[in-house]
């Protein structure tokens, strides 16, 4: 099993979105940025757990967790002109963007927020690729033991200055 970390700006999709759908299951569609689009391709298996974080909001953070139940398949609003993810250069018959489906699995106790996350980006997070500056892919892995400390985050009160 590996670990994942997907990036939704909550106006557009949120973790409680994901819950409202039918079988609280969902497509993770619309990521156009090739490295992000290999690792959904080539790297996400069934099974696999991937935190759903909260970006671009007055509070970002981690919300929950959701599973991988279904991996890449071609991203069909890819081929919809009239959908907001439309890529004219995208073809049927050879997919130039992919997508997996997903389905909640739990809401974190409460959000660990980003700038928790940063009180720990010099010792046991130093290597977190969401910690990196520059980093804007909507898709990232987490290793193990990031994954085993964040959840053990969520059991704690949150630090006065995070």
């Amino acid at each position: 099993m590996a670990f994942w970390l997907l990036k939704s700006e909550p106006e557009e999709f949120s973790l409680a979105d994901l819950f409202a759908q039918n079988q609280r299951k969902s497509c993770w569609d619309g990521v156009r940025n090739y490295q992000a689009r290999n690792m959904l391709r080539d790297e996400f298996k069934k099974g696999d757990l991937a935190f759903f974080y909260h970006s671009n909001c007055a509070e970002p953070g981690i919300a929950g967790i959701v599973e991988v139940v279904r991996e890449a398949y071609p991203d069909h609003t890819a081929f919809d002109p009239a959908h907001a993810h439309f890529d004219a250069k995208s073809d049927p018959e050879n997919p130039r963007w992919f997508m997996v489906d997903v389905r909640y699995k739990r809401k974190l106790k409460r959000v660990v927020t980003l700038k928790e996350l940063r009180n720990y980006a010099d010792s046991s997070l130093s290597e977190l690729l969401l910690l990196r500056r520059g980093n804007r892919l909507s898709v990232m892995p987490v290793k193990k033991r990031e994954w085993d400390f964040i959840v053990g985050l969520e059991k704690k009160a949150r630090p006065v200055d995070g």
